[in-house]
């Protein structure tokens, strides 16, 4: 996390918190091509990668499948970024999850504390 937070310091200091994290050299923020050949790269020196397809959806996926089995849908719908209605569903205009919720999941994931976290208040 110490390093995400370093590069997002040199390469987007003025960025907002929701604007893409990984960014080129000159700040702007690296494309699906870019990202689809750094992962082609960590599977020549981690064939577990290639062997599974791992990929940035992947984890993405993985990391929200993980999210809703223990904490909830709407806790997972938010941590994905992802609006009340539209392709989420109508539920969640009436079961949205809290910025602590959200942040008790992160912790709980990463094995960090986080200042918004239930455990943390």
């Amino acid at each position: 996390m110490a390093g995400l937070i370093a590069h997002t310091e040199q390469r987007n200091p003025d960025g907002a918190d929701h604007e893409q994290l990984l960014r080129y050299r000159n700040g702007l923020p690296i494309g699906r091509q870019r990202y689809a050949t750094l992962w082609r790269r960590l599977g020549k020196h981690l064939p577990w990668i290639a062997t599974l397809g791992i990929t940035a959806h992947w984890i993405r996926y993985t990391t929200l499948t993980w999210v809703e089995r223990n904490f909830s849908y709407s806790v997972a719908a938010a941590y994905a970024g992802h609006t009340s209605g539209g392709s989420t569903g109508t539920t969640l205009t009436y079961v949205p999850a809290s910025i602590q919720e959200i942040a008790t999941a992160l912790s709980a994931l990463v094995g960090e504390p986080h200042p918004l976290a239930f455990d943390n208040l």
